[in-house]
């Protein structure tokens, strides 16, 4: 299109680079503000785990620079988030999945299922948070119910049915984005002070 002065305007849509490196980065950063909130208003102090790394080369192209050139996992890590809720621990693993039909389990790890285990033993409140992307839905689905169906199931997917059934659907918020601990409440009679 030619506007006055000879200024021309395209209204050609830019290119997108596609990019996977932050797929399943929306939970989350949801969850990550959900937790900030919660801090916010004195409610909990929830905390995503750092991933325990060991830095073998650093590059230092000035005094104030660091650049990590070579690193590797210590160790496997646990779960994404724990911390505590009026004295209660809480820890647990947020998952996406684009599927429309079941939940893989491949996306959780063994390592993972036996942490989730080890809190449930010792009395803390362990769960995934797990969202259907393509479906728009977040459920929370309690630890011991995952247990549940692992150790009855030979299926390599929790099918979407067994969410429903089992799990608590998480409604979308604006403040906080992922209300998990209203669905906390819930399960557990409300956890006093």
């Amino acid at each position: 299109m030619k506007y006055p002065r000879g200024i021309k305007k395209s209204y050609e849509q830019p290119q997108e680079n596609t990019s996977y490196g932050n797929r399943g980065m929306t939970l989350e950063k949801e969850i990550n503000l959900t937790n900030e909130y919660y801090r916010e208003i004195d409610l909990a102090y929830i905390y995503k785990k750092p991933t325990p790394i060991k830095i073998t080369k650093v590059d230092y192209p000035s005094r104030k620079q660091a650049i990590i050139k070579e690193a590797f996992f210590e160790m496997p890590s646990t779960t994404d988030y724990n911390g505590l809720y009026h004295g209660c621990y809480i820890d647990f693993e947020a998952k996406e999945t684009t599927s429309r039909t079941s939940f893989p389990l491949a996306n959780i790890h063994h390592h993972q299922i036996e942490h989730i285990g080890n809190i449930l033993r010792h009395h803390g409140i362990a769960f995934l948070i797990v969202r259907f992307t393509t479906l728009n839905l977040t459920y929370l689905l309690l630890g011991s119910d995952l247990l549940e169906f692992l150790d009855h199931n030979q299926r390599k997917s929790i099918p979407l049915a067994y969410f429903q059934e089992h799990a608590f659907l998480i409604k979308d918020k604006l403040k906080p984005r992922v209300d998990y601990l209203s669905i906390v409440d819930q399960i557990y009679g409300g956890v006093t002070k």
